[in-house]
């Protein structure tokens, strides 16, 4: 029987408790530093999801069998990297791996070199020169931070006077750090989520999501980490499904291995299916969020095996899934983006039906309260789209807090709004 150290503390954690809970090869689980949902299913740690040697020496005292990363800022500091090297059992990429997702310009050469479908590029060091670029091309213009920026470094510039103020932010202010800027061409599709669990060559696919990163209704206002999510998407066939498994996240593990830095855990594909046929938005080296929230109650095997082979480099058998579709809705504090007030009671939790993840609560004096943009979000599983959504608003109804809003229209897409 095992004990489980699960590092990160937002909804992508709860919900990656929440399938260890379901395991009956697990008997305790860590949660670091964890919030106020996760702490009913875990015993949260108070160690910042970065502080490696705090967790290295927390993973040793309480002799922790397996290790499970969440966050992308704990794999780009080299967290796997130092539990392997103190013979402890981690689920993640190393931190050479995780330049999937912590160097753009890494992601792209890849990418070119191995013949895996994405959009042009060039790089950039240089404010000016990166300008000069800009204005001799057609807009709208994507302009990316090279390394991580916590989901706020991409700018999808309408105009001129935009791209001037992304470039200024990203080469002259530093906003996110020193560092380069990889200007791409503008692509147009609809965009889903592809996550596979990867161990080396070996690749094994979770089922296809949707998530909603405008903040509010018919896809409107400033980019987010994410409102809302679905699985079962209508608008992408099986065809396309094979095709983006087999020359994309399959010929990524495979290149990655090739580079001599091969994957060991989640490998996320943001791609969009474009009139010239299916490519790579971005990679992540780990889970969605939130769309490991509405991927992972699905599965029906035991996640625990799935975590511990990878980890171990063994093979495993390929995960089974249930048919259901599944919705989540995230409610978020008045003003997310941007800035937002703390401490504001939740009530009403207790009468919900269906999985609440948390993503920024707290517990003040025995009440749960926001802590964080996204605070929580409510999922439900259906039938098909319309059932599930139904399901998830009427849940959603239930909670009461004067400072959350949320998206009534998760899965438009799906349903032709």
């Amino acid at each position: 029987m095992a004990k489980v150290l699960v590092v990160g503390g937002g909804g992508r954690e709860h919900a990656i408790v929440d399938a260890l809970s379901r395991s009956a090869k697990v008997t305790k689980i860590y949660c670091a530093p964890g919030n106020a949902g996760i702490g009913l299913q875990a015993e949260n740690v108070a160690i910042k999801d970065t502080d490696v040697d705090g967790l290295l020496a927390f993973a040793k005292g309480n002799a922790i069998d397996l290790t499970v990363v969440g966050p992308e800022a704990a794999l780009a500091v080299g967290i796997v990297d130092a539990f392997r090297g103190a013979g402890l059992k981690i689920f993640g990429h190393t931190k050479a791996a995780t330049r999937i997702e912590s160097s753009k310009e890494f992601a792209k050469e890849l990418m070119f070199k191995y013949d895996i479908p994405t959009s042009g590029y060039r790089s950039f060091t240089d404010y000016t020169e990166a300008l000069e670029y800009v204005k001799a091309r057609p807009f709208p213009a994507v302009l990316k931070y090279d390394g991580l920026a916590a989901g706020k470094g991409v700018v999808i510039a309408a105009t001129l006077e935009e791209a001037d103020a992304a470039l200024k932010d990203m080469l002259l202010d530093c906003s996110f750090g020193q560092g380069k800027v990889v200007v791409e061409d503008f692509l147009t599709g609809p965009e889903f989520s592809f996550m596979c669990f990867v161990d080396g060559g070996r690749v094994y696919p979770m089922p296809l999501a949707q998530d909603h990163k405008r903040a509010y209704d018919g896809d409107e206002g400033p980019n987010t980490g994410g409102m809302g999510a679905y699985t079962n998407l209508p608008f992408i066939s099986e065809e396309d499904r094979k095709f983006a498994f087999d020359n994309i996240l399959c010929r990524t593990a495979e290149a990655m291995v090739a580079e001599g830095c091969p994957l060991s855990g989640v490998l996320y594909g943001g791609l969009m299916k474009t009139p010239q046929g299916i490519k790579v938005i971005e990679f992540n080296a780990r889970f969605g969020d939130p769309e490991t929230e509405v991927v992972l109650p699905s599965l029906e095997s035991d996640i625990y095996d799935i975590f511990e082979g990878v980890a171990s480099g063994k093979a495993v058998a390929q995960p089974a899934w249930n048919d259901n579709v599944t919705l989540g809705v995230v409610l978020a504090s008045k003003g997310y983006p941007g800035k937002y007030e703390k401490g504001c009671v939740i009530e009403g939790l207790e009468n919900v039906e269906g999985r609440i993840f948390h993503m920024g609560t707290a517990i003040r004096d025995g009440v749960t309260v926001t802590n964080g943009g996204r605070v929580m979000m409510v999922v439900c599983g259906g039938s098909d789209v319309a059932d599930a959504r139904g399901k998830v608003y009427r849940e959603v109804e239930k909670i009461h807090c004067d400072n959350l809003f949320y998206r009534h229209d998760i899965a438009h897409c799906a349903l032709d709004e």
